[in-house]
């Protein structure tokens, strides 16, 4: 893993973006990785370690810097989730998503990419990789457990590019009113899958998290590989 610096759109300054890379392959497609509330922390670090494993690009930035740089919380203490909540409710989805655009093309111009590029976000990160999936340029956009996609509907006739979404059954931040708003949404749009996994709560992929679900989370990390792989090269 390395770290590199990326200058925001808007002027604003630089933030931190951390590069893992695939052993012995000269061309590969890129993956945005982006982060949970908790900022880029042990989790999200192994998850992009992962998909770099796979023989992606992975590359994830630190989305708080213009709050806090270098945010690393885990979803352990009461604490810890007290400050991400604050961090959540401070951060500016609009600039995220700019910010999130500067890595993405960052990441299309990385020694080794093929220039293909796309992103996989969890909880803020999955309302934010449907966000890219609604108004960037993505190849691809796969989504855990996203906050208030409901809110996102209106905009999923813009997307062009396949979009993923993960839910989860039981997720106490997506009430079933709004998972039904965010399926029937997607219903009659070609680029966009989604699965409701049964009996599982948010974050039942994060890596060591309290809720994690082996079954529910492999089942989806091999929808999201498949689709990586068939997109991204």
């Amino acid at each position: 893993m390395r770290e590199i610096k990326l200058k925001a759109a808007d002027g604003a300054g630089e933030f931190s973006a951390f590069v893992w890379e695939p052993k012995n392959k000269e061309s590969a497609g890129a993956v945005v990785v982006i982060q949970e509330i908790f900022g880029v922390n042990d989790a999200l670090r192994e998850t992009a370690a992962s998909l770099a494993e796979m023989g992606f690009i992975a590359i994830a930035p630190d989305l708080f810097w213009r709050q806090q740089p270098g945010v690393d919380l885990t979803d352990k203490t009461e604490a810890e989730w007290q400050k991400a909540f604050a961090l959540m409710n401070g951060f500016d989805q609009d600039k995220g998503v700019e910010d999130l655009k500067v890595t993405l093309d960052a990441a299309r111009k990385l020694p080794g990419s093929n220039g293909n590029a796309g992103t996989i976000g969890f909880c803020l990160g999955g309302r934010l990789a449907v966000m890219m999936a609604t108004r960037s340029d993505a190849d691809v956009n796969i989504s855990y457990y996203g906050v208030g996609l409901d809110g996102l509907v209106p905009e999923f006739d813009n997307i062009q590019a396949p979009l993923l979404m993960h839910i989860a059954e039981k997720d106490e931040y997506c009430p079933p009113e709004a998972v039904e708003a965010v399926l029937d949404g997607a219903e009659d749009n070609e680029f966009i899958d989604a699965f409701v996994y049964p009996d599982v709560h948010h974050a039942f992929a994060r890596v060591n998290g309290v809720h994690y679900d082996a079954r529910a989370a492999t089942i989806a990390n091999g929808h999201s590989a498949e689709l990586l792989a068939e997109v991204l090269g």
